[in-house]
């Protein structure tokens, strides 16, 4: 586990802003209307963003679909070095991200970078309320976009398929992370329901209002799932990513599932439990 810290208070970006340290700022937008039923939100959504962020779309951190991939499959390397250009993100680069619509938006942009290698990067804790609240200021210009030069390299964060998480959750600790609702699925709908043998560990319950719950609130939720590996996954490879995250700040690495449920479903072969049991 990297000894970079995964998040960043408002206080400590205006300090390392004020010391002048090179900072990449990344609003992760998404559109309302898209996200999954039970998604936490950022509301109201504010007006006027932190200075020097850089508008992304949540899209930007998703590759291309297939048949069989899931609804958020992992960016290629080429997409992702664009982005690095795009934004102007080079090797010493602390790069922040939020988002104005729902934390797990930042948190798959958190991931995905981390995944690709870029060293330093960190999910602003409490998002622009925060930074409000901190002293900080909006605006509504952009920065020049262009010249990024860090250096690329996919696979720097674990990762399962289908299979590695069917195993995990029979030898380790598999955690959904989407809602009790979705977890246990219906009797009505055959391809509704959960991983026989993943743990119902929703990612929105380690925030509140965008901040993460504490270090000792995180220990206290993930105690009985740190005796062994740890993975996580959700509806579509973003919510998920929240328990990452969260993990990340205790000092767990945990594997993300990208493909999650959307990928699991697509073959009629794999096994389906229903219920709040793990099945």
């Amino acid at each position: 586990m990297s000894s970079v810290s995964p998040v960043i208070s408002a206080a400590d970006l205006l300090t390392a802003r004020a010391a002048g340290a090179e900072i990449v700022v990344l609003e992760v937008r998404r559109d309302r209307t898209d996200l999954p039923a039970g998604a936490a939100l950022t509301d109201p959504a504010p007006a006027g963003h932190l200075p020097g962020a850089h508008a992304a779309d949540f899209t930007d951190f998703v590759g291309a679909r297939t048949r069989d991939s899931g609804n958020g499959p992992l960016p290629s390397h080429d997409q992702v070095a664009d982005l690095v250009r795009r934004w102007g993100i080079h090797d010493g680069s602390l790069v922040v991200v939020y988002s104005p619509d729902a934390p797990s938006s930042a948190t798959r942009a958190w991931w995905v970078l981390r995944w690709a290698g870029l060293a330093d990067v960190r999910y602003l804790d409490g998002g622009v309320a925060a930074w409000v609240s901190a002293g900080g200021e909006l605006t509504d210009t952009r920065p020049a976009e262009g010249g990024g030069t860090a250096r690329i390299s996919l696979g720097a964060l674990p990762t399962l398929d289908a299979e590695s998480a069917a195993a995990l959750a029979r030898s380790g600790h598999l955690l959904d992370a989407r809602g009790s609702a979705a977890y246990a699925g219906s009797a009505d709908d055959p391809t509704s329901g959960h991983i026989p043998g993943a743990h119902s560990l929703p990612g929105s319950a380690n925030l509140r209002e965008a901040y993460l719950l504490d270090e000792s609130a995180l220990r206290e939720r993930y105690a009985s799932h740190l005796d062994g590996e740890v993975g996580s996954y959700c509806g579509g490879g973003v919510a998920a990513t929240v328990n990452v995250l969260a993990l990340a700040t205790i000092g767990v690495r945990a594997s993300l599932y990208p493909g999650s449920w959307s990928q699991w479903v697509t073959d009629p072969d794999r096994p389906v439990a229903q219920g709040a049991e793990r099945g």
